[in-house]
């Protein structure tokens, strides 16, 4: 009783907060499904951290010493398992879909002039700006690298944001866009791929942008690697295993890990909050810019492009492709563009790790 009393004395309202954050995190996971295997952990670490003397700090600061903070392992090793899971067969049968990749990451420049504006120093600003890759590794990779202040604010809004696709990109899509375009249909031609184009594709994309971004070199070069079990035929059970088990066990402990850096001296400062919002700017003009560079090839081409499939260019893989097929169909039943998004959904995956390999290349 005496060690309970001692306890709920040295309670702030700060880990109070905490707390709420943590079982809100918990609620989205269980309630609304969003991205559970890294929320709900998220959430509970939240919890566990801020307990008065608690005995876990230790062992979770320990964890992210070796997962995050010392080599990067945790988001590299899942970086592994997210290139297993992919399929570039979309993006191969048409490349210039690349294009839509690449646009779509004009937020994270955007939002790192916005963030100096702001008063950031500039290794801060620009790991703040990387949450608009809405891609957890990168921004982990590069907030960690650039030894950042605010690395907390920015793993939880990076994770928050991949999780709030479904919610966060309709509106923006709808906003830059006509009925008359979203009604556009595009054939797929469903072109076959050769066994050896998908062998050679993660080998060379590793070689290219280990020579234009070699900051990015690791983030990319796990991420082929993972897919390069996948195609290779031999390795079929050991590709089943990093796209499920190694994937969501490695998910699991980056969730907890980054609840390391949720405690409430921490994490609860006016700054957090700002964060928060130059990470959504962020998200709203990556999408934006996906969608816009869709609206302008459309003025020179005779085949038009449904703009939609642009804003999938950002690099919430599979969940951005699977809103922007959501919309099509929701505008036309008979109008089915999820192949097109994935071709574009990849190539932001691609797009995002180069971005964040020249971020780093231009702030260190």
């Amino acid at each position: 009783m005496e060690v309970l009393y001692q306890n709920l004395l040295t309670i702030s309202w700060r880990e109070v907060v905490m707390w709420v954050i943590g079982a809100v995190l918990i609620y989205l996971a269980i309630k609304k499904k969003m991205e559970p295997s890294l929320l709900l952990p998220m959430g509970f670490g939240a919890i566990l951290i801020n307990l008065p003397n608690s005995g876990a700090k230790a062992v979770i600061d320990h964890l992210f010493k070796i997962g995050i903070d010392s080599h990067e392992l945790f988001p590299l090793i899942l970086f592994i398992g997210i290139g297993a899971m992919i399929d570039f067969e979309p993006l191969l049968t048409n490349p210039k879909l690349m294009i839509f990749g690449a646009a779509a990451q004009f937020g994270i420049f955007f939002t790192m002039c916005l963030a100096s504006l702001f008063g950031f120093e500039l290794h801060d600003a620009a790991s703040v700006a990387i949450i608009g890759a809405a891609d957890g590794p990168t921004s982990i990779f590069v907030a960690n690298t650039l030894k950042s202040n605010y690395t907390a604010a920015i793993m939880v809004a990076a994770y928050s944001y991949m999780a709030l696709v479904p919610m966060v990109q309709p509106p923006i899509i709808k906003l830059c866009t006509t009925k008359k375009e979203r009604l556009i249909r595009m054939n797929y031609t469903g072109k076959k791929v050769s066994k050896l184009t998908k062998i050679l594709f993660p080998i060379v994309v590793t070689i290219v942008v280990g020579l234009v971004a070699p900051d990015a070199v690791a983030l990319i070069g796990f991420l082929m690697f993972g897919n390069l079990i996948r195609e290779c035929g031999v390795l079929d059970s050991l590709s089943e295993t990093a796209q499920k088990v190694l994937a969501n066990l490695i998910t699991i402990f980056l969730g907890i890990t980054i609840a390391s850096r949720m405690t409430a001296n921490e994490f609860l400062q006016l700054e957090t909050l700002l964060i928060m919002g130059l990470g959504l700017v962020a998200f709203i003009f990556d999408t934006f810019g996906g969608v816009m560079i869709a609206k302008i090839i459309n003025l020179f081409t005779k085949n038009k492009i449904n703009p939609m499939i642009g804003a999938a260019g950002i690099s919430a893989f599979p969940m951005s492709a699977r809103v922007v097929n959501k919309l099509g169909l929701e505008e036309d039943n008979q109008n089915f563009l999820l192949m097109h998004a994935v071709g574009v959904n990849v190539s932001g995956q691609i797009a995002s790790v180069i971005a964040g390999g020249l971020i780093l290349a231009l702030v260190r």
